[in-house]
């Protein structure tokens, strides 16, 4: 069965950086776009950035543009988002995603908290 398991969360101060990683399985990783979403505190949940199945293609969020980087490696089957300048407003729980285009089936992580404070 799809398998989705982000690391690499933790505590950081301002202007630090994170590198956040999600471990996938149980799926053909190239296949599929990937994504990674955010929710902090009280807030909905949205989405960071975008990847397409061979990585050539990304979007960002607008709050995370030129500070953030989403990239794969499909022969290990894993996502990362590159995380630099952090601000407060960064903290949230972290989450990857895939949806499988052909059924419409979502698959989330369970999330990685990363909190930005001094």
């Amino acid at each position: 069965q799809v398998q989705l398991v982000e690391s690499g969360g933790g505590l950081v101060q301002p202007g630090g950086s994170l590198r956040l990683s999600c471990a996938a399985s149980g799926f053909t990783f190239s296949m599929y776009a990937m994504s990674w979403y955010r929710q902090a505190p009280g807030k909905e949940r949205e989405l960071v950035a975008t990847i397409s199945g061979s990585g050539l293609a990304t979007v960002y969020a607008d709050s995370v543009k030129d500070r953030f980087t989403i990239s794969r490696d499909n022969a290990k089957n894993t996502l990362y988002l590159q995380m630099n300048s952090l601000k407060p407003e960064d903290t949230a729980v972290y989450y990857c995603k895939m949806v499988v285009t052909e059924t419409g089936s979502t698959y989330w992580g369970q999330g990685t908290q990363v909190t930005v404070s001094s």
